[in-house]
C-alpha cells in the first residue's frame, strides 16, 4: 500500500517538472502552440502588424413610425358684427309738429288764469300775451314783460348802465315784470321818448296805448300738436265762455 501512495506521488512531481520545462524546451516558444492548434487550415491572416480597418458606418438613426396626425378642424373666423344700430330716442313733444292756439279778447284776470293753467300743466307750450288797450287810456313806452322778476331787475341794471334812471317795474296782472319807461297823453310825445332811449342804446323799448282797467288781453301758446287735444279740454272746463282758436 505504501507503495502504491509512492508512486502516485512520484508521477505527479514527474508531470509538474515535464510541464514546467525542467526537462528541457524547444527553441520556438510557439512551436508546442502548434500541437494545440485546432482545426488551423481554417485560420485566415487579415493584416501582418497592422490592426484591421474598420470602415466608419453612421449609424442612421431609427424613426418609429409616427401615427397619422389628426387634422384639427380650423375655426372659422367669425364675421365681424356689424354695430349694434343706435335705438332711436323716444319723441319728444317738442319733436313733434308744432301748433299755435290763441284766445282773444280776455280780460285781465281770465288772462292770468289761463296763463296759470299753461304754466302748470302744459309747460311745453311757449306763452306770449299781448295787451289791447282801450281808447282814452294814454300812450306809454315800455319794454315788454320779462319771464321772471330776475330777468325784470336784470334789464333793470342793464338800463341804470345806459343812463337811464326814469322808469319802474309793472306789478299789476296784465303787464307783470314789464318795465315802463313814461306815460304821455299823446303819441308824439310817446315817439319822442322812444327816440331818446334808442339813441342810449336801449333796443328792446316799445310805443303803444297804455292799458287801463278795460284793457283786454289777446293770449298765444305754441306747442306740441300731441297735447292739443287735452289742452283744448282744460281750457273749455276753465274758461267755458270763451272759444279756441288757431293762430293767424
Amino acid at each position: 500500500m505504501k507503495a502504491l501512495v509512492f508512486l502516485l506521488v512520484l508521477a505527479n512531481l514527474l508531470f509538474y517538472a515535464f510541464s514546467e520545462g525542467y526537462f528541457g524546451r524547444p527553441d520556438n516558444p510557439d512551436a508546442g502552440r502548434v500541437a494545440q492548434q485546432i482545426q488551423p487550415e481554417r485560420m485566415r491572416i487579415v493584416s501582418r502588424g497592422e490592426a484591421p480597418a474598420v470602415p466608419l458606418v453612421k449609424p442612421q438613426p431609427v424613426v418609429p413610425p409616427s401615427a397619422p396626425v389628426a387634422e384639427m378642424p380650423v375655426p372659422e373666423k367669425p364675421e365681424a358684427e356689424a354695430p349694434a344700430a343706435p335705438e332711436p330716442a323716444p319723441e319728444t313733444r317738442l319733436d313733434q309738429p308744432a301748433i299755435c292756439l290763441t284766445w282773444r279778447p280776455l280780460p285781465v284776470a281770465d288772462a292770468e288764469r289761463l296763463a296759470a293753467l299753461l304754466a302748470e300743466r302744459f309747460g311745453a307750450y311757449k306763452v306770449s300775451r299781448r295787451v289791447v288797450a282801450t281808447e282814452g287810456n294814454g300812450w306809454w313806452v315800455f319794454i315788454p314783460p320779462q319771464p321772471s322778476k330776475a330777468d325784470a331787475e336784470k334789464k333793470s341794471a342793464e338800463l341804470r348802465e345806459l343812463g337811464v334812471t326814469e322808469f319802474f317795474v309793472v306789478q299789476d296782472a296784465a303787464n307783470r315784470n314789464a318795465i315802463s319807461l313814461g306815460v304821455f297823453s299823446s303819441e308824439k310825445g310817446g315817439q319822442e321818448k322812444l327816440a331818446e332811449l334808442k339813441a342810449l342804446g336801449v333796443r328792446s323799448a316799445q310805443l303803444g296805448q297804455r292799458p287801463g282797467k278795460d284793457s283786454m288781453v289777446t293770449l298765444q301758446a305754441r306747442g306740441p300738436a300731441a297735447d292739443k287735444v287735452e289742452l283744448i279740454g282744460a281750457v273749455g272746463r276753465l274758461l267755458p265762455k270763451f272759444v279756441t282758436l288757431a293762430c293767424k
